[in-house]
């Protein structure tokens, strides 16, 4: 029987086995720890009037690579095959535009806040916004970068970040990215929350109905 190193190739041979299964099982055990899932939120479009909404959680399915998903706030859901104003913030896997700008009906518009905390943010910005191009990229330049990526464990983790919203009729919301994962730890599933302001005021402190 060959040797490596003084050592028998069988040894070798198990040796390499047994760490590479370690390093998965280490790799999986890292994954679920580190991946926060929430259940998907029903979608049920409701006119919430002009009252200042949140905070509120949402988790909505983006995980189809061709298919964008379409939330408004001015019905705190997801729309399903929207008209050109229906929708303000839409979502595919990982990208993120809104419906304002080159090639977009509303005016919409992303301004990144930074790392400031989210119950902080308690007016939307004059100044910091920006649109979304059609024609350019599919992603919105301001929040394209909402996440980190761990090289080693292969995760998309939420920046800790704050991004204020206008939305395609003109009004505005705070958001912050919880979670990018389904149960099971597959990715596509964003989870967000957000502060929403019917009256549009840029008013987007406290809370006038708070839903988890």
């Amino acid at each position: 029987m060959s040797a490596v190193a003084g050592v028998p190739r069988a040894a070798v041979l198990i040796s390499v086995g047994i760490v590479l299964a370690a390093a998965a099982l280490v790799g999986l055990s890292v994954r679920k720890e580190a991946t926060g899932t929430f259940a998907l939120t029903p979608t049920v479009p409701e006119e919430v009037g002009t009252g200042r909404v949140g905070p509120r959680r949402v988790t909505l399915d983006a995980s189809a690579e061709a298919r964008w998903v379409f939330f408004d706030f001015s019905r705190g859901a997801v729309v399903q095959q929207p008209g050109p104003l229906d929708w303000d913030i839409a979502f595919r896997r990982f990208n993120v535009t809104v419906n304002g700008g080159a090639g977009f009906a509303g005016g919409a518009a992303v301004a990144d806040l930074g790392p400031v905390a989210f119950d902080r943010v308690l007016t939307a910005p004059r100044t910091g916004w920006v649109r979304s191009d059609a024609r350019r990229d599919s992603a919105n330049a301001a929040i394209a970068r909402w996440y980190e990526y761990g090289f080693t464990s292969h995760l998309l983790t939420p920046k800790p970040r704050t991004y204020a919203v206008r939305t395609a009729d003109g009004r505005f919301a705070k958001l912050r990215f919880l979670s990018y994962y389904c149960p099971g730890a597959q990715p596509g599933c964003i989870t967000f929350e957000y502060v929403y302001q019917g009256d549009g005021s840029t008013d987007l402190g406290g809370a006038n109905r708070p839903d988890g």
